[in-house]
């Protein structure tokens, strides 16, 4: 996602914007990296909801996403999905909601890894239905893809766009995406919102920021330079395969809804934190 949206903005302003992979604790190398660096705006940070989950798990992560960043835009978002082998009689979150509740030892729930949207998404139906599942950590969505295929593990909490192909092949049956609204890549699967758990919208977003304290004039400036390859039909065209709905929010927009992520992950990862 960063390689395309900044080969787009090189060309846009004529000055080549490198991409710099800092792997390390989850992202939170290479955020505290961006927190620490030039107010000028020219070291921006593009991640993913790390961002706002790995504080609200672990205390130590180094960075406060509400308070050491200016946000430039949300530049896309993408849900996760339940899903159950088609063997199963569930076809519906209410009936999911309904058999873990009536007996919860025999479900548990496959993820693609700890701390990961789709492992949090998970816990937050256990927070908001009031039930009972337990969480199968896997590396990866493959493997978890896997176990639910093979009938080793019941239910499955997974991103969106790994798990299309499974459920337009009929191998998976998605009951529902963690989105407002239903996406066209799959239009017959309902969204959480309209089967009544509204409190279950958890979607991955595109970040991008700024260091704290860059002047704002760069960031609107960034932000419209940004939208404008957003609108983009072929731009779009590719969020779209990849599984993403284009947003590009504004600065202000984006502030409120990193405000809003954090304070929603905090009462998940409390759950979560070695020693609670």
């Amino acid at each position: 996602m960063a390689r395309l949206l900044m080969q787009s903005l090189s060309e846009r302003l004529g000055k080549t914007f490198f991409i710099d992979n800092v792997a390390g604790a989850g992202g939170n190398i290479g955020t505290r990296n961006v927190a620490h660096a030039g107010k000028d705006g020219y070291t921006l940070l593009v991640t993913s909801s790390s961002f706002v989950v790995n504080p609200s798990i672990n205390v130590d992560a180094g960075f406060n996403p509400t308070k050491d960043f200016s946000p430039i835009t949300i530049a896309a978002a993408s849900p996760n999905v339940f899903l159950v082998h088609p063997e199963q009689s569930i076809t519906t979150m209410r009936q999911l909601v309904e058999a873990v509740r009536k007996d919860p030892t025999k479900f548990s729930y496959a993820h693609s890894g700890v701390g990961t949207t789709p492992h949090l998404s998970g816990e937050l139906f256990k927070l908001t239905t009031k039930s009972d599942i337990v969480a199968v950590p896997f590396n990866g969505a493959g493997p978890a893809l896997q176990a639910v295929v093979g009938g080793h593990t019941p239910v499955a909490v997974l991103a969106f766009p790994a798990a299309v192909p499974y459920i337009k092949a009929g191998t998976l049956r998605g009951l529902a995406v963690t989105s407002e609204k239903r996406l066209p890549a799959l239009p017959d699967l309902p969204a959480v919102g309209e089967v009544g758990y509204p409190d279950l919208v958890a979607e991955t977003l595109i970040f991008i920021a700024a260091p704290v304290g860059t002047p704002a004039a760069i960031t609107d400036r960034l932000h419209g330079e940004l939208r404008a390859v957003i609108e983009r039909s072929d731009i779009q065209q590719k969020f779209d395969s990849y599984g993403f709905t284009p947003m590009a929010l504004t600065p202000q927009e984006s502030a409120a809804r990193v405000s809003r992520e954090f304070e929603k992950w905090k009462a998940v990862g409390s759950q979560l934190r070695p020693g609670q």
